[in-house]
């Protein structure tokens, strides 16, 4: 387990995957995070997922729980690593209402960020996150990620196009 001051990352569990299923079927969670058509996910597509979790050398995915009732509460996860060239993306999710604009996010990512440059040797951490999502870029800058770039009007979103904006960490950047 890796601790945060108000989380826990742990790995996932069989029995996180009916919540899950549920907090990314969250209109909120899947407006915020999937760049297809936010459409509710299946029990048996987040069931596919879990299987498919220890298949894969290229990532490591977190249950994220509350230190104080060890309630799980979201997902994180260093993915996409390119061992060769240092290089990982990483991603999270709050799923449950009651813990988000509380600090967890920020609290929860910190943990993988510090994994990945104390423990895998990463020398770069990079996110793709929709613009119109000001509660994950007030995260992301908050634990020291910078805009890299931008992707013009690449999401269609509430009847109007929206730019998708590129993310990054340097080891050199990152502050413990």
């Amino acid at each position: 387990m890796f601790e945060g001051n108000l989380t826990r990352l742990r790995a996932c569990r069989e029995e996180d995957v009916p919540l899950a299923q549920q907090f990314i079927s969250d209109p909120e969670v899947s407006l915020n995070m999937v760049p297809d058509i936010p459409y509710p996910m299946t029990l048996g597509e987040e069931r596919k997922w879990y299987e498919s979790l220890s298949a894969r050398g290229d990532r490591y995915s977190f249950a994220i729980e509350t230190r104080e009732e060890t309630r799980y509460i979201g997902g994180c996860g260093v993915n996409n690593i390119n061992w060769k060239n240092g290089t990982a993306e990483v991603g999270i999710f709050i799923g449950d209402p009651e813990f988000r604009d509380k600090g967890c996010g920020t609290d929860a990512l910190g943990t993988p960020v510090r994994f990945a440059f104390g423990q895998i040797h990463i020398n770069k951490l990079k996110l793709n996150v929709f613009s119109f999502n000001a509660r994950a870029i007030c995260c992301y800058e908050k634990l020291n990620f910078k805009l890299e770039g931008v992707l013009r009007q690449e999401i269609f979103r509430d009847v109007r196009y929206h730019d998708i904006h590129i993310m990054s960490i340097l080891r050199e950047e990152y502050v413990s």
